[in-house]
């Protein structure tokens, strides 16, 4: 069926934000190339050591070069998305011959690193869905997780849980060792304890020194006794992974995992007076190794980061159920923890502040209350109860600053992957920053050149990292590359491949969330006359208004040729234009795409009325079909071998 299409013939000067969205795509297309070849071999495998240990570290290089094939699915070049290819396959062979890749996929961590480094493999899906091999690992990466791959028992169909909080392509790790935890030991000096009994250790003083070998040696012993087994809500996170191999095959029982492992988790909180429990034992009851507790298990209520732990993988499980049902209601789980503590606040002076963390003796660690998980879920509902939630939350920073992570003055550490502006995205889509688009996206352009230059220096050569002296570095890093543990990080750091301004403007989205969130998006750009993912050449969009029903979207075309600009309603046309108004007339589309060609040097606003989560989310485009894909690789039986 012939998609609605339209000309745009209305003559204008490109506004500034259009040009400088095709400038910071022409700069990354040029620096990308450059940053793999400073860091990598011939063959794309990372000039660094022969030998790294621990279970630490597959995440980490693939976060460095994940947004390779976020910037091919936007409009980078074909060498981008050629990059991206090299770059999954090479690190997934490096690291296994390191011996944490195993199959393809981590032999054993947590869904915290797991959902950080398989960023990467949910990208590659909106880049060319047909890949055989991406489709083929997504099959296969998800049975690990469905009790149908027998080297990979992570799953207890019948209990429907996840049977230890370290798994992966070799099943549960019950029992670890001190070199798993090796690579992270001067990391953790700066932690608390994950127990309060822990001979040797003053648990109020918040920090535990994992260095000193005698402590090292009880943690690894307690953490084996009450922390390895069972299931934690981290786990939700596998269920991005099992909805992006949905996204491919629209297998029901795919789905259904989905759905049925948010409830079970839903299920349990509910019969903890709304708490989300943080560890489950192998038999299914709450406590089971940990004296009965429901606070303590791994990444828990216990733990550092104490309540955002238990946000994020609740915020992108119902995240998913949305998309794959329509069902609002499953974002109450989520809502639900956040209103149980938002409770429990303490209000000084003009400080709202909750609790992060729950110890024996009862809430505590108050901090203020962050808006950022009510953030992705209005985003998902759009709905007036999720915007009340966040106007109650006093503003204890500037949300019209915009943060360009890495320059002097500007806060750092604190932004995974240099993700630092959803505040004031969120001012801009609410109406109330008219000049965040060209403010942003100058800020996207002043950090790729941080990196760049940061990429160029002394220590951005590898060969210095083991021997540079801090004191005389060329350039300001917040990452001690001399600590072991750290090196690994340090791709991210020198990589100048960001675009978070340019996908928030030209998506009507914020950016994932790190630890193993879709890139969702209102409006999602193809490139017609090349049948690809991403903006054509020339072409900009902005989306600058989304609401339950309509979305609002500016496009320009800066060029001297015409460009066939396809829209898509979301990032997995999942919803529905239902018509767009143009120039005061209403043209009806009941389809979720919608073609413009854009004569050169032209301009014009759309307003769609859109039907939400209208259709079944999916990675196919307007010309990569299910129906056309090459049929999946059935292997021959485990029995024959």
């Amino acid at each position: 069926m012939a998609l609605k299409n339209l000309t745009i013939s209305t003559k204008a000067k490109a506004p500034e934000w259009a040009v400088l969205e095709r400038e910071i795509i022409a700069k990354l297309n040029a620096a990308a190339p450059e940053f793999v070849k400073k860091y990598t071999n011939v063959d794309g495998t990372l000039k660094w050591k022969s030998e790294f240990g621990s279970m630490d570290g597959s995440d980490d290089p693939y976060e460095a070069f994940h947004n390779l094939a976020l910037l091919y699915a936007i409009g980078g070049s074909e060498e981008i998305y050629d990059l991206a290819r090299k770059m999954w396959e090479s690190i997934t062979l490096q690291w296994t011959e390191y011996g944490q890749i195993y199959r393809e996929f981590d032999g054993y961590y947590d869904w915290m690193h797991h959902g950080e480094g398989y960023l990467y493999f949910y990208f590659l899906g909106l880049t060319k869905p047909e890949s055989l091999m991406d489709r083929q690992r997504a099959r296969r990466f998800a049975r690990m997780y469905m009790g149908e791959d027998p080297l990979a028992e992570n799953y207890d169909k019948e209990k429907k849980l996840i049977r230890s909080p370290l798994n992966g392509s070799r099943g549960p790790r019950f029992i670890v060792t001190e070199e798993d935890w090796y690579t992270h030991r001067t990391v953790l000096d700066d932690y608390l304890a994950p127990y309060e009994d822990i001979e040797g250790v003053d648990f109020a003083s918040m920090k535990c020194n994992w260095s000193d070998p005698e402590i090292y040696k009880r943690l690894i012993e307690k953490m084996n006794q009450r922390m390895n087994r069972g299931d934690v809500p981290l786990n939700l996170n596998a269920t991005t992974m099992i909805t992006h191999a949905y996204m491919y095959s629209h297998d029901a029982k795919e789905k259904q995992w989905v759905l049925d492992y948010i409830k079970v988790w839903a299920d349990r909180a509910n019969a903890n007076d709304g708490y989300m429990p943080d560890n489950v034992g192998l038999s299914g009851k709450v406590g089971e190794y940990n004296d009965g507790k429901w606070w303590g298990g791994y990444y828990g209520w216990r733990w550092p980061h104490g309540l955002m732990t238990i946000m994020e993988p609740l915020t992108n499980a119902v995240m998913n159920a949305v998309l794959l049902t329509g069902d609002y209601s499953y974002l109450d789980v989520a809502r639900q923890q956040f209103d149980k503590n938002w409770e429990l606040r303490k209000v000084e002076g003009d400080r709202v502040l909750v609790p992060h963390r729950h110890f024996d003796a009862g809430w505590g660690d108050y901090r203020d209350a962050s808006p950022r998980h009510l953030i992705y879920l209005w985003t998902t509902s759009l709905d007036e109860q999720d915007l009340k939630r966040i106007a109650a939350i006093p503003r204890t920073e500037d949300w019209s600053q915009i943060i360009i992570p890495g320059k002097p003055g500007h806060n750092t550490l604190g932004y995974k992957h240099f993700i630092a502006n959803t505040l004031s995205w969120f001012e801009f889509i609410q109406g109330r920053l008219p000049n965040f688009p060209v403010g942003m996206l100058k800020a996207n352009l002043e950090l790729i050149d941080i990196h760049l230059r940061r990429m160029r220096s002394m220590i951005g050569n590898q060969e210095n990292w083991d021997s540079y002296d801090p004191k005389t570095t060329d350039e300001i890093i917040e990452l001690d590359l001399l600590k072991i543990g750290y090196q690994v990080h340090a791709w991210q750091w020198f990589s100048p491949v960001y675009l978070e301004g340019l996908m928030q403007l030209a998506t009507g989205s914020p950016m994932h969330i790190s630890h193993g969130g879709f890139q969702f998006a209102n409006i999602r750009p193809f490139d017609g006359e090349n049948k690809r993912s991403g903006l054509p050449e020339d072409v900009s969009i902005l989306v600058d208004q989304i609401s339950k029903t309509h979305t609002s979207v500016h496009v320009a075309n800066s060029g001297s040729h015409n460009r066939e600009l396809v829209l898509q309603a979301g990032g997995f046309a999942e919803h529905q234009f239902i018509s767009v108004l143009i120039d005061g007339k209403t043209i009806e589309i009941n389809d979720k795409h919608f073609v413009l060609t854009l004569e050169p040097g032209t301009v014009a606003h759309l307003n769609f009325t859109v039907q939400r989560f209208a259709n079944t989310p999916t990675y196919e485009t307007p010309w990569s079909k299910r129906a056309d894909w090459h049929p999946l690789i059935t292997g021959r039986p485990l029995s024959n071998f």
